[in-house]
């Protein structure tokens, strides 16, 4: 399956991105959080959590004709997006550490002033994310690092203050979207390959 090449995200990316970090941190089980991601789980569209339905033969019911065949496709990229991010769990769990306690302390009280623009909150993670990437050696992959310190940096100040994941969830998402899209498709293609 080839994936679309645009500029800007579409609403597979916000899915894809969605599901990425969704299963990032389910990665993380002794988090405090794990109740707010469950129920944040089954709000996001598209229903990252399948309640198929099933037929008596246990087949799943399809509504039209080609849906069996787009099903696996998504199915597929559904369990290479799933695989990427245990895969970043695994490599975020080494650099954890990095990220000093006073800055996730630091951003969790940003990010719990309501009156604080979506814009606003993703410019304090791009300048937490920018001070961590000062502190990387420079032949590390440059994107595979920023995606990992960002999606820690969310488990982060969620595990600090769980009533913000939500809030905090969908900023990384954004952000994400905006700043690692492509990095995000190509590791779902090689992973699909």
């Amino acid at each position: 399956m080839d994936l679309k090449v645009s500029n800007g995200p579409g609403p597979g990316d916000e899915r894809t991105t969605s599901l990425l970090l969704l299963g990032f941190l389910q990665s993380c089980p002794h988090s405090c959080f794990q109740r707010e991601l469950e129920a944040l789980g089954h709000e996001l569209p598209g229903h990252l959590f399948h309640d198929d339905e099933l037929q008596t033969d246990g087949n799943r019911c399809s509504h039209f004709p080609l849906a069996a065949e787009a099903e696996t496709d998504s199915e597929r990229q559904e369990e290479a997006v799933r695989e990427v991010a245990r895969q970043l769990a695994q490599i975020g769990d080494r650099l954890e550490g990095s990220i000093h306690p006073g800055m996730v302390a630091g951003l969790a009280s940003r990010f719990s002033v309501r009156s604080l623009s979506e814009e606003d909150r993703r410019q304090c993670l791009a300048a937490a994310l920018e001070q961590l990437m000062q502190t990387c050696p420079p032949d590390v992959d440059h994107e595979k690092t920023q995606l990992l310190l960002t999606m820690l940096l969310a488990k982060k100040i969620a595990d600090h203050s769980p009533a913000l994941l939500r809030d905090v969830f969908h900023t990384t998402v954004t952000f994400i979207n905006q700043n690692l899209l492509a990095y995000v498709r190509n590791l779902v293609r090689n992973q699909m390959d």
